[in-house]
């Protein structure tokens, strides 16, 4: 029973408990989709049920996690499974666990107020929001955010963090960002809104279909009756 309820692997050369950030990062992938795609369905067609499905799921899966173990949650089993030809990257378990009872607490009151009492409110749209924010700053960039409370609450140094962002220490020449990069972005948004200046009515105008006989939307003319 002890080896099935427990947090975090014994690695031969770690000090502490510590997962694979890289199965970790998949399944973050995985559920900022399907959360991502019940809040398109809420949007464009004010359908919940997507919504109502993911954020019990996504609730299920956050509690195997904290309270059994990650290695019996269904998302990260999928996600090793997606990532298992790639060497792994070991992070620590503690500030993991601390970021996964945030989601816990994230998704159980969504799960109470959106599946439970059947209603919508700013508060949902904040907390899907934040939701969307945590996984996507996981699975896209590496970066935990909920993992960089942990030191301000515990007021202890945090060990292995993805990428070593933990450990102080000069970045090499290929991670350092030049002015004319720096230069280079800030041109890169100033021609984001001239465009949008210069082609907005281009852009609203609704594509036609290059293969086909009309103009796609297009309605054809009505005749006016003679009178």
């Amino acid at each position: 029973m002890a080896k099935v309820i427990q947090f975090g692997e014994q690695v031969a050369g770690y000090e502490i408990p510590v997962l694979n950030e890289r199965e970790i990062r998949a399944a973050a992938g995985l559920l900022f989709l399907v959360i991502f795609m019940a809040l398109i369905f809420i949007l464009f067609r004010g359908n919940f049920l997507l919504a109502k499905y993911a954020i019990t799921l996504f609730l299920t899966d956050f509690l195997i996690r904290v309270f059994i173990s990650p290695r019996f949650s269904p998302s990260l089993i999928i996600g090793r499974l997606v990532v298992r030809n790639q060497v792994p990257e070991y992070v620590g378990a503690k500030q993991k666990k601390f970021a996964w009872t945030i989601g816990v607490l994230l998704s159980g009151t969504m799960f109470i107020l959106m599946v439970l009492i059947n209603s919508y409110s700013p508060i949902t749209g904040l907390i899907c929001l934040a939701c969307l924010i945590f996984l996507f700053f996981e699975s896209a960039f590496g970066i935990c955010l909920a993992c960089k409370l942990y030191a301000f609450f515990f007021r202890e140094k945090v060990q292995y963090c993805p990428g070593e962002v933990c450990d102080v220490k000069s970045r090499h020449a290929i991670q350092k960002t030049s002015g004319s990069q720096l230069a280079v972005v800030l041109g890169f948004v100033a021609y984001i809104f001239l465009m949008g200046l210069l082609f907005n009515n281009q852009f609203h105008k609704e594509p036609h279909n290059l293969f086909g006989a009309g103009s796609a939307g297009q309605q054809p003319v009505k005749t006016q009756a003679l009178r």
